[in-house]
């Protein structure tokens, strides 16, 4: 992990660092996995299936973000960090950064313009995000 990346960050006031602490890091993680179970479920609305696999991304991903020591109080840097937080390749916090921009249109304006596709590819990052933080709780 970068985690000079991370201190640049919080010198910039980007992200604020923060103790760790593991009983936080276990309720984000465990927030997270309910979230993504229920975003499985093919019996809600694609909307809410949409804002599931993006709750438990971030969830995740702040869990991830607080491992290292530290918090954002913005949204989109959580999935910006998670390069450096989880290893994760752009290719797949992008996906997640884009998710985000609809969540915020679907948010203000009450239009998502997200797909099935979409929906499946944020899912399939949050599991393997959960994996990886799950093996940094070991650390």
């Amino acid at each position: 992990m970068t985690l000079e990346r991370l201190e640049n960050l919080a010198k910039i006031g980007q992200i604020k660092a923060e103790a760790f602490a593991q009983a936080d890091f276990e309720k984000l993680l465990a927030s997270g996995k309910t979230r993504l179970a229920d975003a499985l479920n093919q019996d809600l609305s694609f909307e809410s299936r949409f804002d599931l696999a993006y709750n438990a991304s971030h969830a995740i991903g702040l869990a991830a973000l607080r491992r290292h020591g530290y918090r954002a109080d913005n949204r989109y840097i959580v999935f910006q960090t998670l390069a450096h937080t989880l290893g994760l390749p752009a290719e797949k916090w992008r996906v997640l950064d884009q998710a985000h921009r609809m969540r915020n249109v679907a948010e203000y304006d009450g239009e998502l313009d997200a797909t099935e596709a979409l929906v499946a590819s944020m899912i399939g990052i949050a599991q393997e995000m959960v994996r990886r933080c799950e093996a940094l709780g070991k650390a």
